[in-house]
């Protein structure tokens, strides 16, 4: 068995270099940057007043020579002792010192003049500098930037439309048992739903991620092998169950059969063993186990980060923290262990039954506490690593 840091690590590097495609601003949020962004444009374009108020050369009375607006600015240029009524977001005019807000003056006519006690204009004040923002070839994100609402407004204010991202990533969903029955339908004692797949691609389905359902396939070697034909072009395979020493786990035979190359196979974790991960063809191959709890630690450990991987994401995508025992717990075995836990103010409480088919304990759960091989018992209020789950 290998650790499950190795076991990250050799899948990450089965990773390709992904290629870039590009799409309108609309269609990027949520996805990964492929280049780095530079403006194309000065933002502001020109001075811009930051208030309703005059636009003021010299220190007043002024003399008001017309207005500027949004959209519509006035095209002269003022002299010392001049003024245009400006208001929010219009081009501050050629001449003008400041911006006077306009409650702090009065107007009589053509004459506009501080009010009593206003402060006196200072150079500067109330104008939005022309770049102050970004100017024209400034760098504004770097290649792997995560797409979020304010980095787009961002791109579409610095002159793009279009956006170079990560290529989509496919990824294909292949459910094994004789035992497994669609979701809705009736099922007998002997069998079960096959929740796994929609739990799996659930966890997989982000922006930039197509997923492939390639349903329920039995303990058939045949069926198996026509099941991973439908394969084809996907970028991830992910098998559900099957993969572990029993006469009817037929997954791993079956791959190999098919040209595949198994990478490694067993980690030594806690829920989840009988990982395993590999190629066929271009295509990536990760091996869950059956059991549910087991299939979404490991899936969450390591298909999660190679899809952020594949996706752009410069970081492994796990969200990791620290936090305090809310109960004690014993000495750990010789494998990581992954207890399901829910967190209250710092505090991990472990949820319900610690066992790789307690549903209900997961979906309780909302983090993992971490315990590394032969950890000696922790007294509650011990701290803990613990990885985040949504």
């Amino acid at each position: 068995m290998i650790t499950a840091e190795d076991a990250l690590g050799r899948i990450l590097a089965l990773a390709p270099v992904r290629s870039s495609v590009k799409v309108p601003i609309m269609e990027a949020a949520g996805r990964y940057l492929a280049s780095d962004l530079f403006a194309l444009r000065d933002q502001p374009a020109r001075d811009l007043s930051a208030m309703d108020g005059y636009a003021v050369a010299g220190a007043g009375p002024w003399q008001m020579m017309g207005e500027s607006a949004a959209g519509h600015a006035w095209r002269g240029e003022l002299a010392s002792g001049q003024c245009v009524r400006i208001f929010t977001g219009a081009i501050v005019p050629p001449g003008a010192d400041a911006v006077v807000m306009q409650e702090d003056v009065a107007r009589d006519g053509s004459m506009v003049r501080l009010s009593d006690g206003a402060p006196a204009p200072v150079n500067g004040r109330h104008i939005r500098g022309q770049a102050s923002d970004f100017a024209t070839g400034q760098k504004l994100m770097s290649a792997g930037s995560l797409l979020t609402p304010p980095r787009l407004a961002l791109a579409a204010t610095a002159g793009h439309g279009h956006l170079d991202v990560t290529a989509p990533v496919r990824v294909s969903i292949l459910s094994t048992g004789s035992e497994l029955v669609p979701l809705g339908e009736s099922c007998s004692d002997e069998q079960i739903p096959a929740s796994n797949g929609a739990m799996i691609a659930a966890l997989a389905q982000r922006r930039g991620v197509i997923i492939d359902d390639l349903g329920i396939v039995i303990d058939d070697s045949g069926a198996l092998a026509d099941a991973l034909a439908r394969a084809a072009g996907t970028d991830i395979l992910v098998t559900i169950g099957g993969a572990s020493v029993g006469d009817h786990d037929l997954v791993r035979p079956a791959l190999i059969a098919a040209g595949a190359s198994i990478d490694f196979w067993k980690v030594a974790i806690k829920p989840g063993k009988p990982l395993m991960a590999g190629k066929m063809g271009t295509a990536i191959v990760i091996g869950l186990p059956g059991n549910p709890v087991s299939a979404y630690v490991t899936a969450m450990l390591f298909l999660h980060p190679l899809i952020e991987r594949m996706r752009g994401n410069p970081s492994n995508g796990l969200e990791r923290g620290i936090a305090r025992l809310g109960e004690p717990l014993p000495a750990n075995g010789n494998r990581t262990d992954h207890i399901r836990a829910r967190l209250e103010g710092g505090v991990a409480w472990p949820v319900g039954i610690n066992d790789s088919a307690a549903l209900s304990a997961l979906a309780a759960a909302d983090c993992l506490i971490v315990r590394a091989p032969d950890a000696q018992a922790a007294p509650s209020g011990a701290e803990v690593a613990i990885i985040h789950i949504g």
